[in-house]
């Protein structure tokens, strides 16, 4: 953020985002950025005073995590209809109750339908790549919609990592100059935004949003390709890795997908022929990207930290079923609810699961669709 320089930053502070908005007020304090800080009551604030401001014509970001989130949620919806490329970074916690700092990703999955882009990171370097990323991706002409940057709470907030950083002069290039597609200050050109739509104007307005959510799925690709080209760090909108001769696979995202690798290898040493597949671009959600990796597979699990009370899975479960329905794809596939509040998932537990999956595999049969794991008492 401090080499993005962004117009404004309005944010509340909320553990594990807290460290963000500390210091960024020190890059503000010091002198180092230009940037308007607006400290706000609540994270309600927070996103209504970033709304103003991109309104405005300011390039604008903030931060938050959980119930900050959840305190945003009225306010996310108006942001991603009016089309406002303000970038969020998350840092992913669970949502009370009972009260819990630690992370899960329930918080974000929790706003999958307001219409934001939502990218999740697996690592510190890949949030800080895709920080500038998202910059390009939310401001683009066909685009013009929120990003949200996902990080894992705690395991990459506040772990030591190693990360390579451009120069200034670098990220000012790539991220270029805001050209705002709205200024509610530039008196000659009037527009109204937020206006009542009523029954006659309201379903279009809302199809036009979600067309240029679908539409952001190619942008995002190309900016991230881009990037890659430029700096020689790509991640790409998913991430197949041994896949190709896989018969048994776990799809993830965020930190979870660096373990599940770690699983894979330790498993293609013992002769078993395991992949993974790690999803970066939640939403606009990669249908085709997804199901033309799991196109060999036999049988795969969908490994995610959140969970969905009452539904057949969680999201990303459902919306990898989805995927694989409409594309003809026929790998028996499973969910696997874990991690939730900060519980570890070691990958003893991953390698559970692939066993799991190679008796589906073999026999053909899937005993349960929906898996809690390390869950203690219940099954």
């Amino acid at each position: 953020m401090r080499q993005i320089d962004p117009d404004v930053v309005a944010a509340y502070p909320i553990t594990p985002q807290t460290e963000i908005v500390e210091k960024f007020a020190e890059y503000v304090a010091e002198g180092l950025v230009n940037t308007e800080f607006i400290c706000v009551e609540s994270e309600h604030s927070a996103i209504s005073a970033c709304c103003g401001s991109s309104a405005a014509g300011a390039r604008t970001m903030t931060a938050t995590s959980s119930q900050g989130l959840a305190l945003m949620h009225e306010m996310l919806y108006i942001t991603a209809a009016n089309r406002l490329p303000i970038v969020m970074i998350n840092v992913n916690r669970a949502l009370s109750a009972p009260l819990n700092i630690h992370n899960d990703q329930s918080d974000t999955f929790g706003s999958r339908d307001a219409g934001w882009i939502q990218l999740y990171c697996e690592s510190v370097q890949e949030v800080y790549d895709t920080t500038i990323q998202g910059i390009r991706i939310a401001e683009h002409p066909e685009v013009q919609l929120p990003v949200m940057v996902c990080l894992d709470g705690f395991i990459l907030s506040h772990s030591m990592e190693r990360l390579e950083l451009l120069s200034d002069t670098e990220v000012k290039d790539f991220i270029g100059e805001f050209r705002p597609r709205t200024n509610l200050l530039d008196l000659t050109k009037p527009i109204t935004l937020g206006a009542a739509a009523m029954p006659e104007y309201y379903f279009e307005h809302r199809y036009a949003q979600s067309y240029a959510l679908d539409r952001a799925l190619e942008k995002v690709a190309a900016v991230d390709q881009e990037f890659g080209t430029k700096f020689g760090r790509g991640y790409g909108i998913v991430e197949a890795y041994r896949i190709d001769d896989a018969e048994v696979a776990v799809i993830t995202l965020g930190s979870l997908a660096g373990t599940t690798r770690f699983v894979v290898d330790r498993l293609r040493e013992e002769g078993i022929r395991a992949g993974s597949l790690k999803i970066k671009l939640f939403r606009p959600f990669p249908v085709e990207a997804v199901a033309a990796a799991l196109k060999n597979v036999k049988a795969a699990a969908v490994l995610e930290k959140a969970i969905s009370p009452g539904a057949p899975g969680p999201a990303l479960f459902s919306d990898v079923l989805g995927a694989l329905y409409h594309q003809g794809v026929k790998a028996s596939l499973i969910s696997y609810v874990a991690g939730l509040g900060g519980r570890d998932v070691p990958p003893k537990s991953i390698t559970r699961i692939y066993n799991h999956l190679q008796q589906i595999a073999e026999t053909g049969r899937i005993d349960r669709i929906l898996n809690y794991l390390d869950l203690r008492g219940w099954q």
